[in-house]
């Protein structure tokens, strides 16, 4: 029912985006507006909250309870784990955005400071430190550990509707309610892949572009898709253990030794002070940008930027909190806090200092005019910066194939996590299932990428991030209360034990 239901409604999206592209972005978009505007106040406090309820998890009682029995063993280790889930997660982002937001925000700045000055320079990473840190890591964390607590403690099914049992009963949340939670969560994840595969595509053929003058051209973008499809089809024949995971690794590696690679023959100090005056200045303001509206100068920064984002983040938390829960069996709930929400967000903060620090250098102190550039193509953000370091062409290059990996492990986890949703939460999808998924989702990237209606469903599948928060809160009070109803039932069969042990030492006193 649910692979029906989410076929019929992700084809009917498929064909208006295809007939009438430019209808479907407007009705998009007034209804994104809409949400934004009305809204924006929920977007911020839910996401806080979601923050705040993770770390309350990690630190209390319930820490130590373990995600499976309590002798389950992690099923991978902890380094190949970090690289399945950051690169689910939004590994291809922090490559596409290091460079380019920081400058984005270096010329037009949040309310308060000027584009184009040293106080516009340091408000740009700070925020970037936070669009891509603690909050958005914070509603995947949420998500995968509901999940993963559900599935591998109590034995539920891995759908996004068995984890409200506790607080619908289980007829409601196996009945209709369930369902149309487990279909928002497939039409969430096939919008947000699809659209990502398209502008992949896009991004990808930006760098092939810059790179070797090949016309960015949409025939160019439908030959990436093809192969990224084919590719991707390969790994999900190969299954979690073999596919995704080598893929992921390889992508860690990559990622890690670019990142250094900048870091030693770029402006080495001035990241170093960029990334310790920068985390100072988030961790000192993160409470003040968490709850940063303008109501009285009716500003849309703010709204353009850190409510998009909020409202993407949790549009994509279905596939990648899926995904994180499937790969996490076997850890506590503090082991999975710190390791899927602080290690992921320290990572994000080096990048962004690496990269938006070495941007913002050359735009500061050797008139590079990359914010210029950016302005232009956002794609180009990336290649001008590494242009201006030794070997800068060959390093473009791996940077452009690190994107690619970064795509074939997203699709292929993507095709995964579609599979579980849509075979009653099975832990390992049919090969079959997980093609069809996978052949549909590029198939939809391909038609909306000639019809130019992509934008058009990246809006439409953030408007569905709204509804999804409120599920996301439900999840959140389902968890505490089987939390608490498992943490009574601990302390009374412990008090029943030390019932019958004192009874035992009365025997034998007597």
């Amino acid at each position: 029912m649910v692979f029906t239901i989410a076929i019929i409604i992700v084809a009917l999206f498929a064909i208006w985006g295809a007939v009438a592209p430019n209808q479907l972005a407007d009705m998009a978009s007034v209804a994104y507006n809409y949400s934004i505007q009305n809204f924006g106040w929920f977007y911020l406090l839910a996401t806080l909250f979601f923050l705040v309820f993770a770390f309350y998890l990690a630190f209390s009682r319930f820490g130590s309870i373990r995600l499976g029995d309590d002798d389950d063993e992690p099923e991978y280790a902890t380094l190949s784990w970090l690289s399945m889930l950051f690169s689910a997660g939004m590994g291809i982002g922090l490559v596409f955005w290091g460079v380019a937001e920081p400058l984005s925000h270096y010329l037009s700045p949040p309310e308060g400071a000027v584009g184009g000055t040293t106080e516009a320079a340091r408000f740009s990473m700070r925020y970037s430190f936070f669009h891509w840190g603690l909050h958005p890591w914070a509603i995947y964390t949420v998500i995968g550990l509901t999940l993963a607590y559900f599935q591998f403690r109590k034995g539920y099914k891995g759908l996004v509707s068995s984890t409200f049992i506790p607080l619908l009963g289980e007829r409601l949340a196996t009945g209709w309610v369930g369902k149309i939670i487990d279909i928002m969560a497939v039409i969430a994840t096939i919008f947000g892949v699809a659209t990502s595969l398209g502008l992949g595509a896009l991004q990808i053929g930006g760098g092939l572009h810059y790179l070797f003058g090949i016309q960015n051209s949409v025939t160019c973008q439908i030959v990436i898709i093809a192969v990224v499809t084919v590719l991707f089809l390969i790994s999900a024949t190969t299954g979690l253990d073999k596919g995704i995971k080598i893929m992921s690794n390889t992508n860690l590696v990559i990622a890690i030794l670019l990142m250094l690679f900048v870091w030693v023959t770029g402006p080495t100090s001035f990241i170093f002070e960029t990334f310790t005056t920068t985390l100072g200045s988030y961790l000192q303001n993160i409470i003040n940008m968490s709850l940063r509206l303008t109501p009285f100068s009716r500003g849309t920064w703010v709204g353009a930027w850190t409510l998009f984002y909020w409202a993407w983040w949790i549009a994509w938390a279905p596939f990648v909190g899926t995904f994180i829960a499937r790969v996490s069996k076997g850890r506590t709930i503090k082991e999975f806090v710190i390791y899927v929400m602080i290690i992921p967000s320290l990572f994000g903060f080096i990048w962004f200092s690496v990269f938006g620090g070495t941007g913002l250098h050359l735009e500061l102190f050797h008139a590079a005019h990359l914010a210029e550039a950016v302005k232009e193509d956002t794609t180009t953000a990336l290649f001008i910066t590494l242009e201006q370091l030794p070997f800068g062409t060959i390093i473009a290059f791996i940077a452009t194939l690190l994107i690619m990996t970064f795509f074939i492990t997203s699709a292929d986890s993507a095709t995964f996590v579609l599979g579980m949703l849509t075979s009653d939460g099975k832990l390992n999808p049919s090969i079959k299932v997980k093609l069809t998924w996978g052949i549909l989702q590029s198939t939809i990237a391909v038609v909306l990428l000639i019809s130019g209606g992509l934008n058009g469903l990246q809006t439409a599948s953030i408007v569905a991030a709204l509804p999804f928060a409120v599920v996301l809160i439900g999840m959140c009070f389902s968890l505490l209360k089987s939390l608490h109803a498992e943490d009574k039932e601990r302390r009374q069969r412990e008090k029943r034990q030390r019932l019958k042990l004192k009874r035992l030492l009365e025997e034998q006193e007597a």
